[in-house]
């Protein structure tokens, strides 16, 4: 994998404990994504390039939880309750090496609205703050992997592309919920039908 450093930025999408095997929200073998991402993190440190890491981090009673009772809105999922704010749910696993993290940054922590992108918002407006860090280094390439592909990976490379970014999605630092059926199949032949390169 041939990078130019001085131009790309690495994203490691929600690898935490409640995304990991035994926790709140599992995906199988969401705890694999890390040494392949940890890999690729240190080769972006030693050249000094940015490795960044999002986080999920709701409040309690957040509006993405079932246990709030509330009827979902036309489209939306409904989840289990993750990565409460100050649990140990919500912490990066721990085989992820936070060593070469530029960056850390936290979503989902309005109550009123869940955020699957790191650039976004799901209201597809409310910015996070990332696009403007990456654009401020010279940023136009982002290297991809973590946990969900067919969520917050899907959302983040999307939005990226609509960004005007050009998307790598490390295929094997990633791994998908597939809830429904066939999303993550879905979600990865719709971002490489938006320009998405899957390595």
């Amino acid at each position: 994998m041939d990078i130019d450093f001085k131009k790309s930025a690495l994203i490691e999408v929600d690898v935490q404990n409640d995304f990991c095997p035994g926790g709140a929200l599992a995906v199988a073998d969401g705890d694999k994504t890390a040494a392949s991402l940890n890999e690729t993190a240190r080769r972006f440190a030693a050249a000094c390039a940015p490795v960044i890491a999002t986080q999920d981090w709701h409040p309690r009673g957040h509006c993405s939880f079932a246990s709030t009772g509330r009827k979902p809105a036309e489209g939306e999922t409904l989840w289990p309750d993750h990565c409460v704010q100050g649990t140990t749910g919500a912490d990066f696993y721990p085989g992820l090496d936070m060593n070469p993290v530029t960056l850390i940054v936290r979503k989902g922590f309005r109550p009123h609205i869940d955020s699957y992108s790191a650039f976004f918002e799901n209201d597809r407006k409310t910015p996070t703050g990332l696009d403007g860090f990456l654009k401020s280094l010279g940023i136009d390439t982002v290297y991809l992997g973590g946990l969900a592909t067919d969520y917050c990976v899907f959302f983040t490379a999307m939005d990226a592309i609509r960004l005007k970014l050009k998307v790598y999605l490390l295929s094997e630092a990633s791994r998908g919920v597939n809830y429904p059926e066939g999303s993550v199949e879905k979600a990865l032949r719709e971002m490489k039908n938006s320009g998405v390169t899957v390595l």
